[in-house]
C-alpha cells in the first residue's frame, strides 16, 4: 500500500454486489465447462442446428470462452479481495467475451436462424454485466475501497 493512500471501508452494498458478481463468474465458468465437456448424450439432446454450430466453432473459440469467463471470475475475486487488479481483469474478460460473441454473430447465421432476441439476449446481458463490473471497479478505486 502506498503511504497516504489509505483504503476506505466500502459500504455493505459493495460486498453484496461483489459476492453476486463472484457467483456470476462461477456460473460463467460452469457454463464453459458444461459446453466444453458436453457428452455425446448431451449433444444428442440439442437441435441439429445447435450441434452443427457447436461442431463448426474454431478451436480458438473455446480458448476465448474459457479465458473470458475465468478472467471475469478472477476479477470478481480480486474485487472481493479489494485488489486494484480487478479492473484490468474485468476489461480483459469483456474484450474476450465480445470477441467470442462477435465471431458467432459475424461468422454464422445464428441470428437468421434463431432470431435476434433468442440469439442476442444472453450476450447483451453478459456484456452489460461486464461493463457494470468495470464501472464498479473504477468507482471502488476512486472511492479508495480498493488499492
Amino acid at each position: 500500500m502506498v503511504i497516504g493512500m489509505e483504503r476506505n471501508r466500502p459500504p455493505m452494498w459493495f460486498w453484496i454486489v461483489t459476492i453476486i458478481l463472484v457467483l456470476w463468474g462461477v456460473m460463467g465458468v460452469a457454463a464453459f465447462y458444461m459446453d466444453a465437456m458436453a457428452t455425446p448424450e448431451q449433444l444428442a439432446k440439442m437441435s441439429a442446428y445447435d450441434r452443427t454450430l457447436q461442431a463448426s466453432r474454431p478451436h480458438w473459440f473455446l480458448w476465448l470462452y474459457g479465458a473470458g469467463v475465468w478472467s471475469g471470475l478472477i476479477g470478481g475475486i480480486a474485487l472481493l479481495a479489494r485488489s486494484r487488479f480487478c479492473q484490468p481483469l474485468f476489461v480483459l474478460s469483456l474484450v474476450l467475451v465480445v470477441a467470442m460473441f462477435g465471431y458467432m454473430f459475424a461468422m454464422t447465421d445464428l441470428i437468421a436462424v434463431k432470431g435476434f432476441t433468442a440469439a442476442a439476449g444472453i450476450p447483451i446481458l453478459v456484456a452489460a454485466i461486464g461493463v457494470f463490473e468495470i464501472w464498479l471497479a473504477g468507482l471502488a478505486h476512486r472511492r479508495r475501497w480498493i488499492s
